[in-house]
Parts: C-alpha cells; sequence; structure tokens
C-alpha cells in the first residue's frame, strides 16, 4: 500500500487542484486509464475547435460571392487538416504525461482506478496494475463519455462517437447524426461544410434544446435550410447492410407535439456513417462506488454539496462527473473552487451564476443566466429586448444574420443573455464580466463606450432602449 496526501483520478481539470496541493508541499498521485489531459484536450473542445476552425475558413472562401469575391476553393487536404489538428493534441498529452513523469511530487499510475474504501484505490491495467494506493484526500475528476441510446439493432451496427468522428480521415458521404445537442450541431457543420450530406434526428422540438427556446428556433431554422433535420424523432432501430447504415425514426412522445405534427409517420434514413451524439454517461460505473459512501444521483452522475465534497469523509469531485455544466471552464472553475475549499481558511460554495456556453457551430450560439422559458414556468416577472446584427454598420458590412436577447428583472438586473450570429462566444463575455465584477445591471453595458463601428454595438444596442414586459411577449408569440 502507497500513501499519499492527495490522489486525483482523472487527468483533466482535476490536476489543477493536485498542482495546488504540490505547491503546498504535499505528496500527490494521478491516476489516469486514458491519455493525459481528460476529454476536453484528447477528444473534445481542442480538436473539434480546431478542426471547426478550417470548417469557418472554408465556409467564409464559399460565400465570397456575397461581397463581390469570385473566389473557389480547389482543393481540400482534409486527411491532412485532421491529421496536423490530432498530432497537436497528441503532443500537448504526452508533454503532460512528460511533466508528471518527471515531476518529483507527482506520482502517476497509468490505469483505471477502483475504490477499494473511502479513500483506497486499487489500479488496474496500465503500467500501474495491482497497485494500491490511500490518501487523506481523494479528487473524483474522472468524467464521462459518450452515452450510446438503446437503439434495436445497436451493437451490430459499425458506429462512431464524438471521439472517433473527430478522426475520420475522409468526410463520409452521409452522415447520419442521432441526438440534437451541441456535438451533433458542431459535428454536422464540420462535416456537412467539408461535403458531407449530414441528416440529424433529435428528439427533441428544436436543436440545442438546452439554449434559450427562440435561440433553438432561429438555429434550427438556419440548419434546416442546409441539411436535412429530424426533430421530435427518436431512432428506434438501425441496420447495416454492405456498409449502408440504415436509421429507424418515430415521432418522439406525442405528449409535446403541436398538433400539426400529429400526423408524423415513421422515418428511415441510410447513410454510410453513423454518428451517436445523444449525451454523456457519468464514469461513475467504472470506480466501484459500492465499497464508498459517495452517492450518486438517479443519472449516475456524483452527488456533492454546494462545496464538492461528496458523501463520504476527505472524497471531492469536481467537474464533468459531477454533472453541473459538462463544459471544460466550468471543471476549471469548479477546480478553483477545490483548491480554495481544500487548502484556504473557510469554505465558500461555487458560484454558478454566470456561467456561460458556446456552440461553435455556423452560426455560432452563445449564452448565460436564466432563459426566457425558466422565467415563465417559475412565473417570474421579466423583461426582454432583443437586437439583430443586421442593424448595426459592422453586422450590416458582414451581411450577418442573427440577434442578442437580452432577460432583465423590472430594476434592471440581468437575468441572462442569449446570442446566435457571428463571434457569439466573444460577445458573450463582456455580459459575464457585467454579471461577475459589475453591478450586474443593464447600466453595466449601456453607459461602456463601445468602439464604434466594432461587433460589441450589437451587445450595446440590445442592452439599450425600450424592453418589453415578460407578460405582454405572451400576445406576440
Amino acid at each position: 500500500m502507497q500513501e499519499f496526501d492527495f490522489l486525483v483520478i482523472g487527468s483533466g481539470s482535476g490536476l489543477d487542484v493536485a498542482n495546488a496541493a504540490v505547491n503546498r508541499g504535499q505528496s500527490v498521485a494521478v491516476v489516469e486509464k486514458g491519455p493525459l489531459g481528460g476529454t476536453c484536450l484528447n477528444r473534445g473542445c481542442i480538436p473539434s475547435k480546431m478542426l471547426l476552425y478550417h470548417a469557418d475558413v472554408l465556409e467564409t472562401i464559399e460565400r465570397a460571392d456575397e461581397f463581390g469575391i469570385d473566389a473557389e476553393v480547389t482543393n481540400v487536404s482534409f486527411a491532412d487538416i485532421v491529421h496536423e489538428v490530432n498530432g497537436e493534441v497528441e503532443e500537448d498529452s504526452a508533454s503532460i504525461q512528460q511533466g508528471l513523469r518527471s515531476s518529483p511530487r507527482h506520482e502517476l499510475f497509468e490505469g483505471e482506478g477502483r475504490f477499494v474504501d473511502d479513500r483506497t484505490i486499487e489500479i488496474s491495467g496500465g503500467e500501474g496494475d495491482g497497485a494500491r494506493l490511500r490518501a487523506e484526500t481523494v479528487l473524483v475528476a474522472a468524467g464521462t463519455r459518450p452515452s450510446i441510446p438503446p437503439i434495436n439493432g445497436i451493437e451490430n451496427v459499425d458506429y462512431v462517437t464524438s471521439t472517433e468522428a473527430l478522426q475520420l480521415s475522409e468526410p463520409p458521404e452521409h452522415m447520419i447524426i442521432v441526438g440534437g445537442g451541441y456535438i451533433a450541431a458542431e459535428l454536422g457543420y464540420f462535416f456537412g461544410t467539408f461535403g458531407s450530406d449530414v441528416t440529424i434526428i433529435g428528439r427533441r422540438p428544436t436543436l440545442l434544446p438546452d439554449s434559450d427556446e427562440e435561440i433553438g428556433e432561429a438555429f434550427t431554422d438556419r440548419y434546416v435550410d442546409r441539411y436535412e433535420v429530424a426533430t421530435g424523432y427518436e431512432a428506434t432501430a438501425v441496420s447495416e447492410s454492405g456498409g449502408t447504415v440504415t436509421v429507424e425514426a418515430r415521432p418522439f412522445p406525442p405528449a409535446w407535439q403541436d398538433q400539426e405534427n400529429e400526423n408524423l409517420e415513421e422515418i428511415s434514413v441510410s447513410g454510410d456513417e453513423l454518428l451517436i451524439a445523444a449525451g454523456r454517461t457519468p464514469n461513475t460505473d467504472t470506480l466501484n462506488l459500492d465499497a464508498t459512501g459517495v452517492e450518486t444521483d438517479a443519472r449516475g452522475f456524483v452527488e456533492t454539496d454546494e462545496y464538492l465534497r461528496t458523501t463520504a469523509d476527505g472524497v471531492w469531485a469536481l467537474g464533468d462527473i459531477v454533472g453541473e455544466y459538462l463544459l471544460k471552464h466550468n471543471a476549471n472553475h469548479e477546480a478553483q473552487a477545490v483548491a480554495r475549499n481544500l487548502f484556504g481558511d473557510e469554505l465558500q460554495p461555487v458560484d454558478y451564476s454566470a456561467m456561460p456556453f458556446a456552440v461553435f457551430a455556423s452560426p455560432e450560439v452563445a449564452g448565460v443566466g436564466a432563459r426566457e422559458g425558466e422565467l415563465r414556468t417559475a412565473d417570474r416577472q421579466y423583461a426582454t429586448r432583443t437586437y439583430r446584427y443586421e442593424d448595426i454598420a459592422r453586422g450590416s458590412a458582414m451581411k450577418a444574420e442573427g440577434f442578442v436577447k437580452v432577460l432583465i428583472d423590472l430594476d434592471g438586473t440581468i437575468l441572462g443573455c442569449h446570442i446566435i450570429g457571428p463571434q457569439a462566444s466573444d460577445l458573450i463575455q463582456e455580459v459575464v464580466v457585467a454579471m461577475t465584477a459589475g453591478s450586474g445591471t443593464v447600466q453595466d453595458v449601456r453607459e461602456s463606450v463601445h468602439i464604434h463601428p466594432a461587433l460589441s454595438e450589437v451587445v450595446q444596442r440590445a442592452f439599450s432602449g425600450q424592453f418589453t414586459r415578460g407578460e405582454d411577449e405572451h400576445s406576440h408569440h
């Protein structure tokens, strides 16, 4: 049995806490069964956003004629693009591994960690096979993996998840995507831009169901123009024959379907690649938590208190496995909180009040704070205002489509902001800063001088002028 002060399972954002422990002179064990750096670096945000930027460049060229510029793309080295991106990711992962191996204070155990009791871990597989480790403090940061829904025949079909999709060396002729969230939206855009026919089958009424309803509807409308989109459908069966995959789908629960959808038939779609992008499953089932007092919720995510302590003494958790927000910047934010709570003077709850998200598709989407549907459901009084990109100088020059939507309470406090259009992921940031570091009111944005004629004016305009009371909204919809 090897004894440590601190042990972390997972080498994503959990490493930030491990490094804080090392800086305080603690002995640290890092347990990791896959490549170092976690989901974000290896099979998530980094490779996907690097690839998506290539799609942005290609789309820009394809739109050049709208600006009186006659340009044509004569060749795309798709395999080289994928190879280069994955090569960079592997280098980054290897350098983290190298750093941990050569560090006198970290000890890296490569293999799968399973609990033997609350703070004892046994390693199986990998170079650490058979090792038993015990620590004063254990941090569970083991992440999630792609969920595979129970579709008839799925186990007999060759399909990819986001992990393998990011490594395909050529775009498929016809990619069928099961799922309608941000991973489906981003990868649909990526492969669609590089020439694949794309069909997206999503169970919810719109794509991006976690975004504000109006944004989700606008986004879906844009996708319907470019791809085959079947929202409100559930994939029920898949089969494969001679390299062709066929997906059967039926309307998903009739309960919420509006009347005109009642006649929806079952559909059948065939393509040469099937991508399953139907959410994420926490890796708690690999950790043998039954040997501990660590409790999980109905979906398998680790239960924590507001300080990120689990129900077992000395065991903490953070990141995707906690299931609060499955976003890298959230995991980093939680890591700061855990480090502060472990090594600081007093416990402080994690502040999730202004946690932004972005979808790097085309159009780009970003949001922070409450969605209008949530405010309605909660019977909150609110006012709202939207402003379109086309109505500012820069947006007009870019021939940009999209809008910024602001939600405030009746005394001017910002409740939420939602953006669809170019650079949404950058534009949302001033609202996050206002909500976090400013007074959190419309004045923060309204009274700051905005560069003219920059794109940020669309945010300023959305926060200025006449808001509409939420209750009055109903008559408009």
